[in-house]
């Protein structure tokens, strides 16, 4: 069984609070962490609907018999059990009582906003992390790891990503979406997601993209909206001091899992992925993908960001560790390291005597060296645990 990162950050939370909720996206292992790790909980699948059932007839009185420690999976099932989780827990004034899990976290989020403020931690799952599976990201090549992606199920079945991912996303467009009630032309949504996964790793225009789609602009804003709180994409806000443009400028696109992007291009071997017109942009968002899931499985909140200035000098990930500190990441998909791969590094601004700058260009290749205060690191040292730490600053 593999250990997930998050796990430690559950139990602490468990000791601060009544309540905590896990939510991530569908099939990323929350209910496996839940029934492995928290053993001592009673589990409870709100998905059945004869457990549904009993719950209703009388739901205080299966909270009093339940006990103290109890795991509601798939708890959007019964939105009521919220209310009724916030007057025993409060009654009890005790933490540690309840896990809440869900894949819906549209729904998991206004149930918590309406019931259980301030009474619940809230803590995200994603796929595999690279240090989760460790001697898997060491023993194999970028391309397949950008076409495999790093949902648990392929490694517990050995299961091939193009027999896995097709039915990911008809499972997910049909019960995730379709129950929200907020998209009601399922064709063109699919073919949104598709464009979407199209534009990885590149600033985005909703109107280019609204357009393309055959949708109209507020439309595209709702259903990205929905893709991001369904845990499908995230969005990497430009870097300002002035923290008020982070909100009104552009955003770039990413996607939590390179092989969602892969089966939406149709894309089914590994010598496609990397002579694939977007291996740059794809290998740009397995690397930023990762540095959010180490981020968010530590229950830190990511403070990602990208650089770029008016005329198109771009740094592809900033991280800003604290007011006074950041590091400025360049990611390059080349096997040869060339001084060019720099140049933007060079032309980022450090006229701020109070903020500290540190600099690293992450490539493919096998060098490793430090020039003009830069530091170039290859890709076997950012798969080692202490050198991303170092990075990061995790710990």
């Amino acid at each position: 069984m593999i250990t997930r990162t998050i796990t430690s950050r559950i139990k602490n939370m468990l000791q601060k609070f009544p309540v905590v909720s896990l939510t991530g996206p569908r099939q990323s292992g929350k209910t496996t962490l839940l029934t492995t790790a928290f053993s001592n909980y009673k589990y409870v699948n709100l998905e059945r609907f004869d457990v549904r059932e009993i719950l209703q007839n009388d739901p205080i009185g299966f909270l009093n018999n339940a006990g103290e420690k109890v795991v509601f999976d798939e708890a959007q099932h019964f939105p009521e059990l919220f209310s009724y989780i916030q007057v025993v827990s409060d009654e009890r004034g005790t933490n540690g009582q309840y896990i809440l899990s869900g894949s819906q976290n549209f729904l998991m989020s206004r149930y918590i906003s309406q019931s259980l403020a301030g009474r619940v931690s809230i803590q995200h799952l994603y796929p595999f992390n690279f240090d989760e599976i460790d001697d898997y990201v060491h023993s194999t090549s970028i391309p397949q790891l950008i076409l495999n992606g790093f949902f648990p199920r392929l490694f517990n079945n050995t299961m091939a990503p193009t027999d896995y991912y097709p039915s990911y996303l008809q499972t997910y467009i049909e019960r995730d979406i379709g129950a929200t009630k907020a998209v009601t032309d399922i064709n063109s949504f699919s073919r949104f997601l598709a464009l979407c996964a199209g534009r990885t790793g590149q600033v985005l225009n909703i109107s280019s993209l609204a357009s393309d789609a055959g949708i109209a602009v507020n439309t595209a804003k709702a259903w990205l909206s929905l893709l991001e709180s369904s845990f499908v994409i995230f969005l990497l806000p430009p870097y300002y001091k002035n923290f008020n443009k982070r909100i009104i400028k552009s955003p770039k696109l990413y996607f939590i899992d390179t092989g969602l992007v892969m089966s939406l291009l149709k894309v089914n071997r590994i010598e496609d992925v990397y002579t694939h017109y977007l291996f740059g942009s794809l290998f740009e968002n397995l690397v930023i993908a990762e540095i959010f899931k180490q981020y968010s499985h530590c229950g830190l909140r990511p403070s990602l960001f990208y650089w770029r200035d008016s005329n198109g000098v771009e740094i592809d990930c900033i991280i800003e560790h604290s007011a006074t500190e950041i590091s400025a990441i360049e990611i390059k998909a080349g096997e040869t390291f060339n001084s060019f791969f720099l140049k933007n590094l060079k032309m980022l601004p450090e006229s701020d005597k109070n903020l500290t700058v540190k600099k690293y260009c992450l490539y493919t290749g096998e060098m490793t060296t430090v020039t003009e205060r830069i530091e170039v690191i290859n890709w076997k040292a950012f798969c080692n645990k202490e050198k991303r730490d170092l990075i990061l600053q995790t710990q």
